[in-house]
């Protein structure tokens, strides 16, 4: 990582992660009200929402580079 040249630039790089965890935390609560109004209008069942969860994290347990 890069060393910041001025005081200033570390105050901006916070910001600027600070800004990030709330759009982090805005679209992970839009993405959890959207699952469950998918659930409760019987598109899918957290059943299957969490067995496609789980097949998901299987594939990227695994590395994205195959070694020749």
């Amino acid at each position: 990582m890069e060393s910041f040249s001025t005081s200033m630039d570390l105050v901006q790089f916070i910001g600027k992660l600070g800004d990030l965890k709330d759009e982090h935390y805005h679209i992970l609560l839009v993405q959890s009200a959207l699952i469950e109004l998918m659930i409760d209008k019987g598109l899918f069942s957290r059943q299957e929402l969490d067995r496609k969860m789980a097949e998901l994290d299987r594939l990227m347990a695994g590395s994205p580079y195959p070694m020749a």
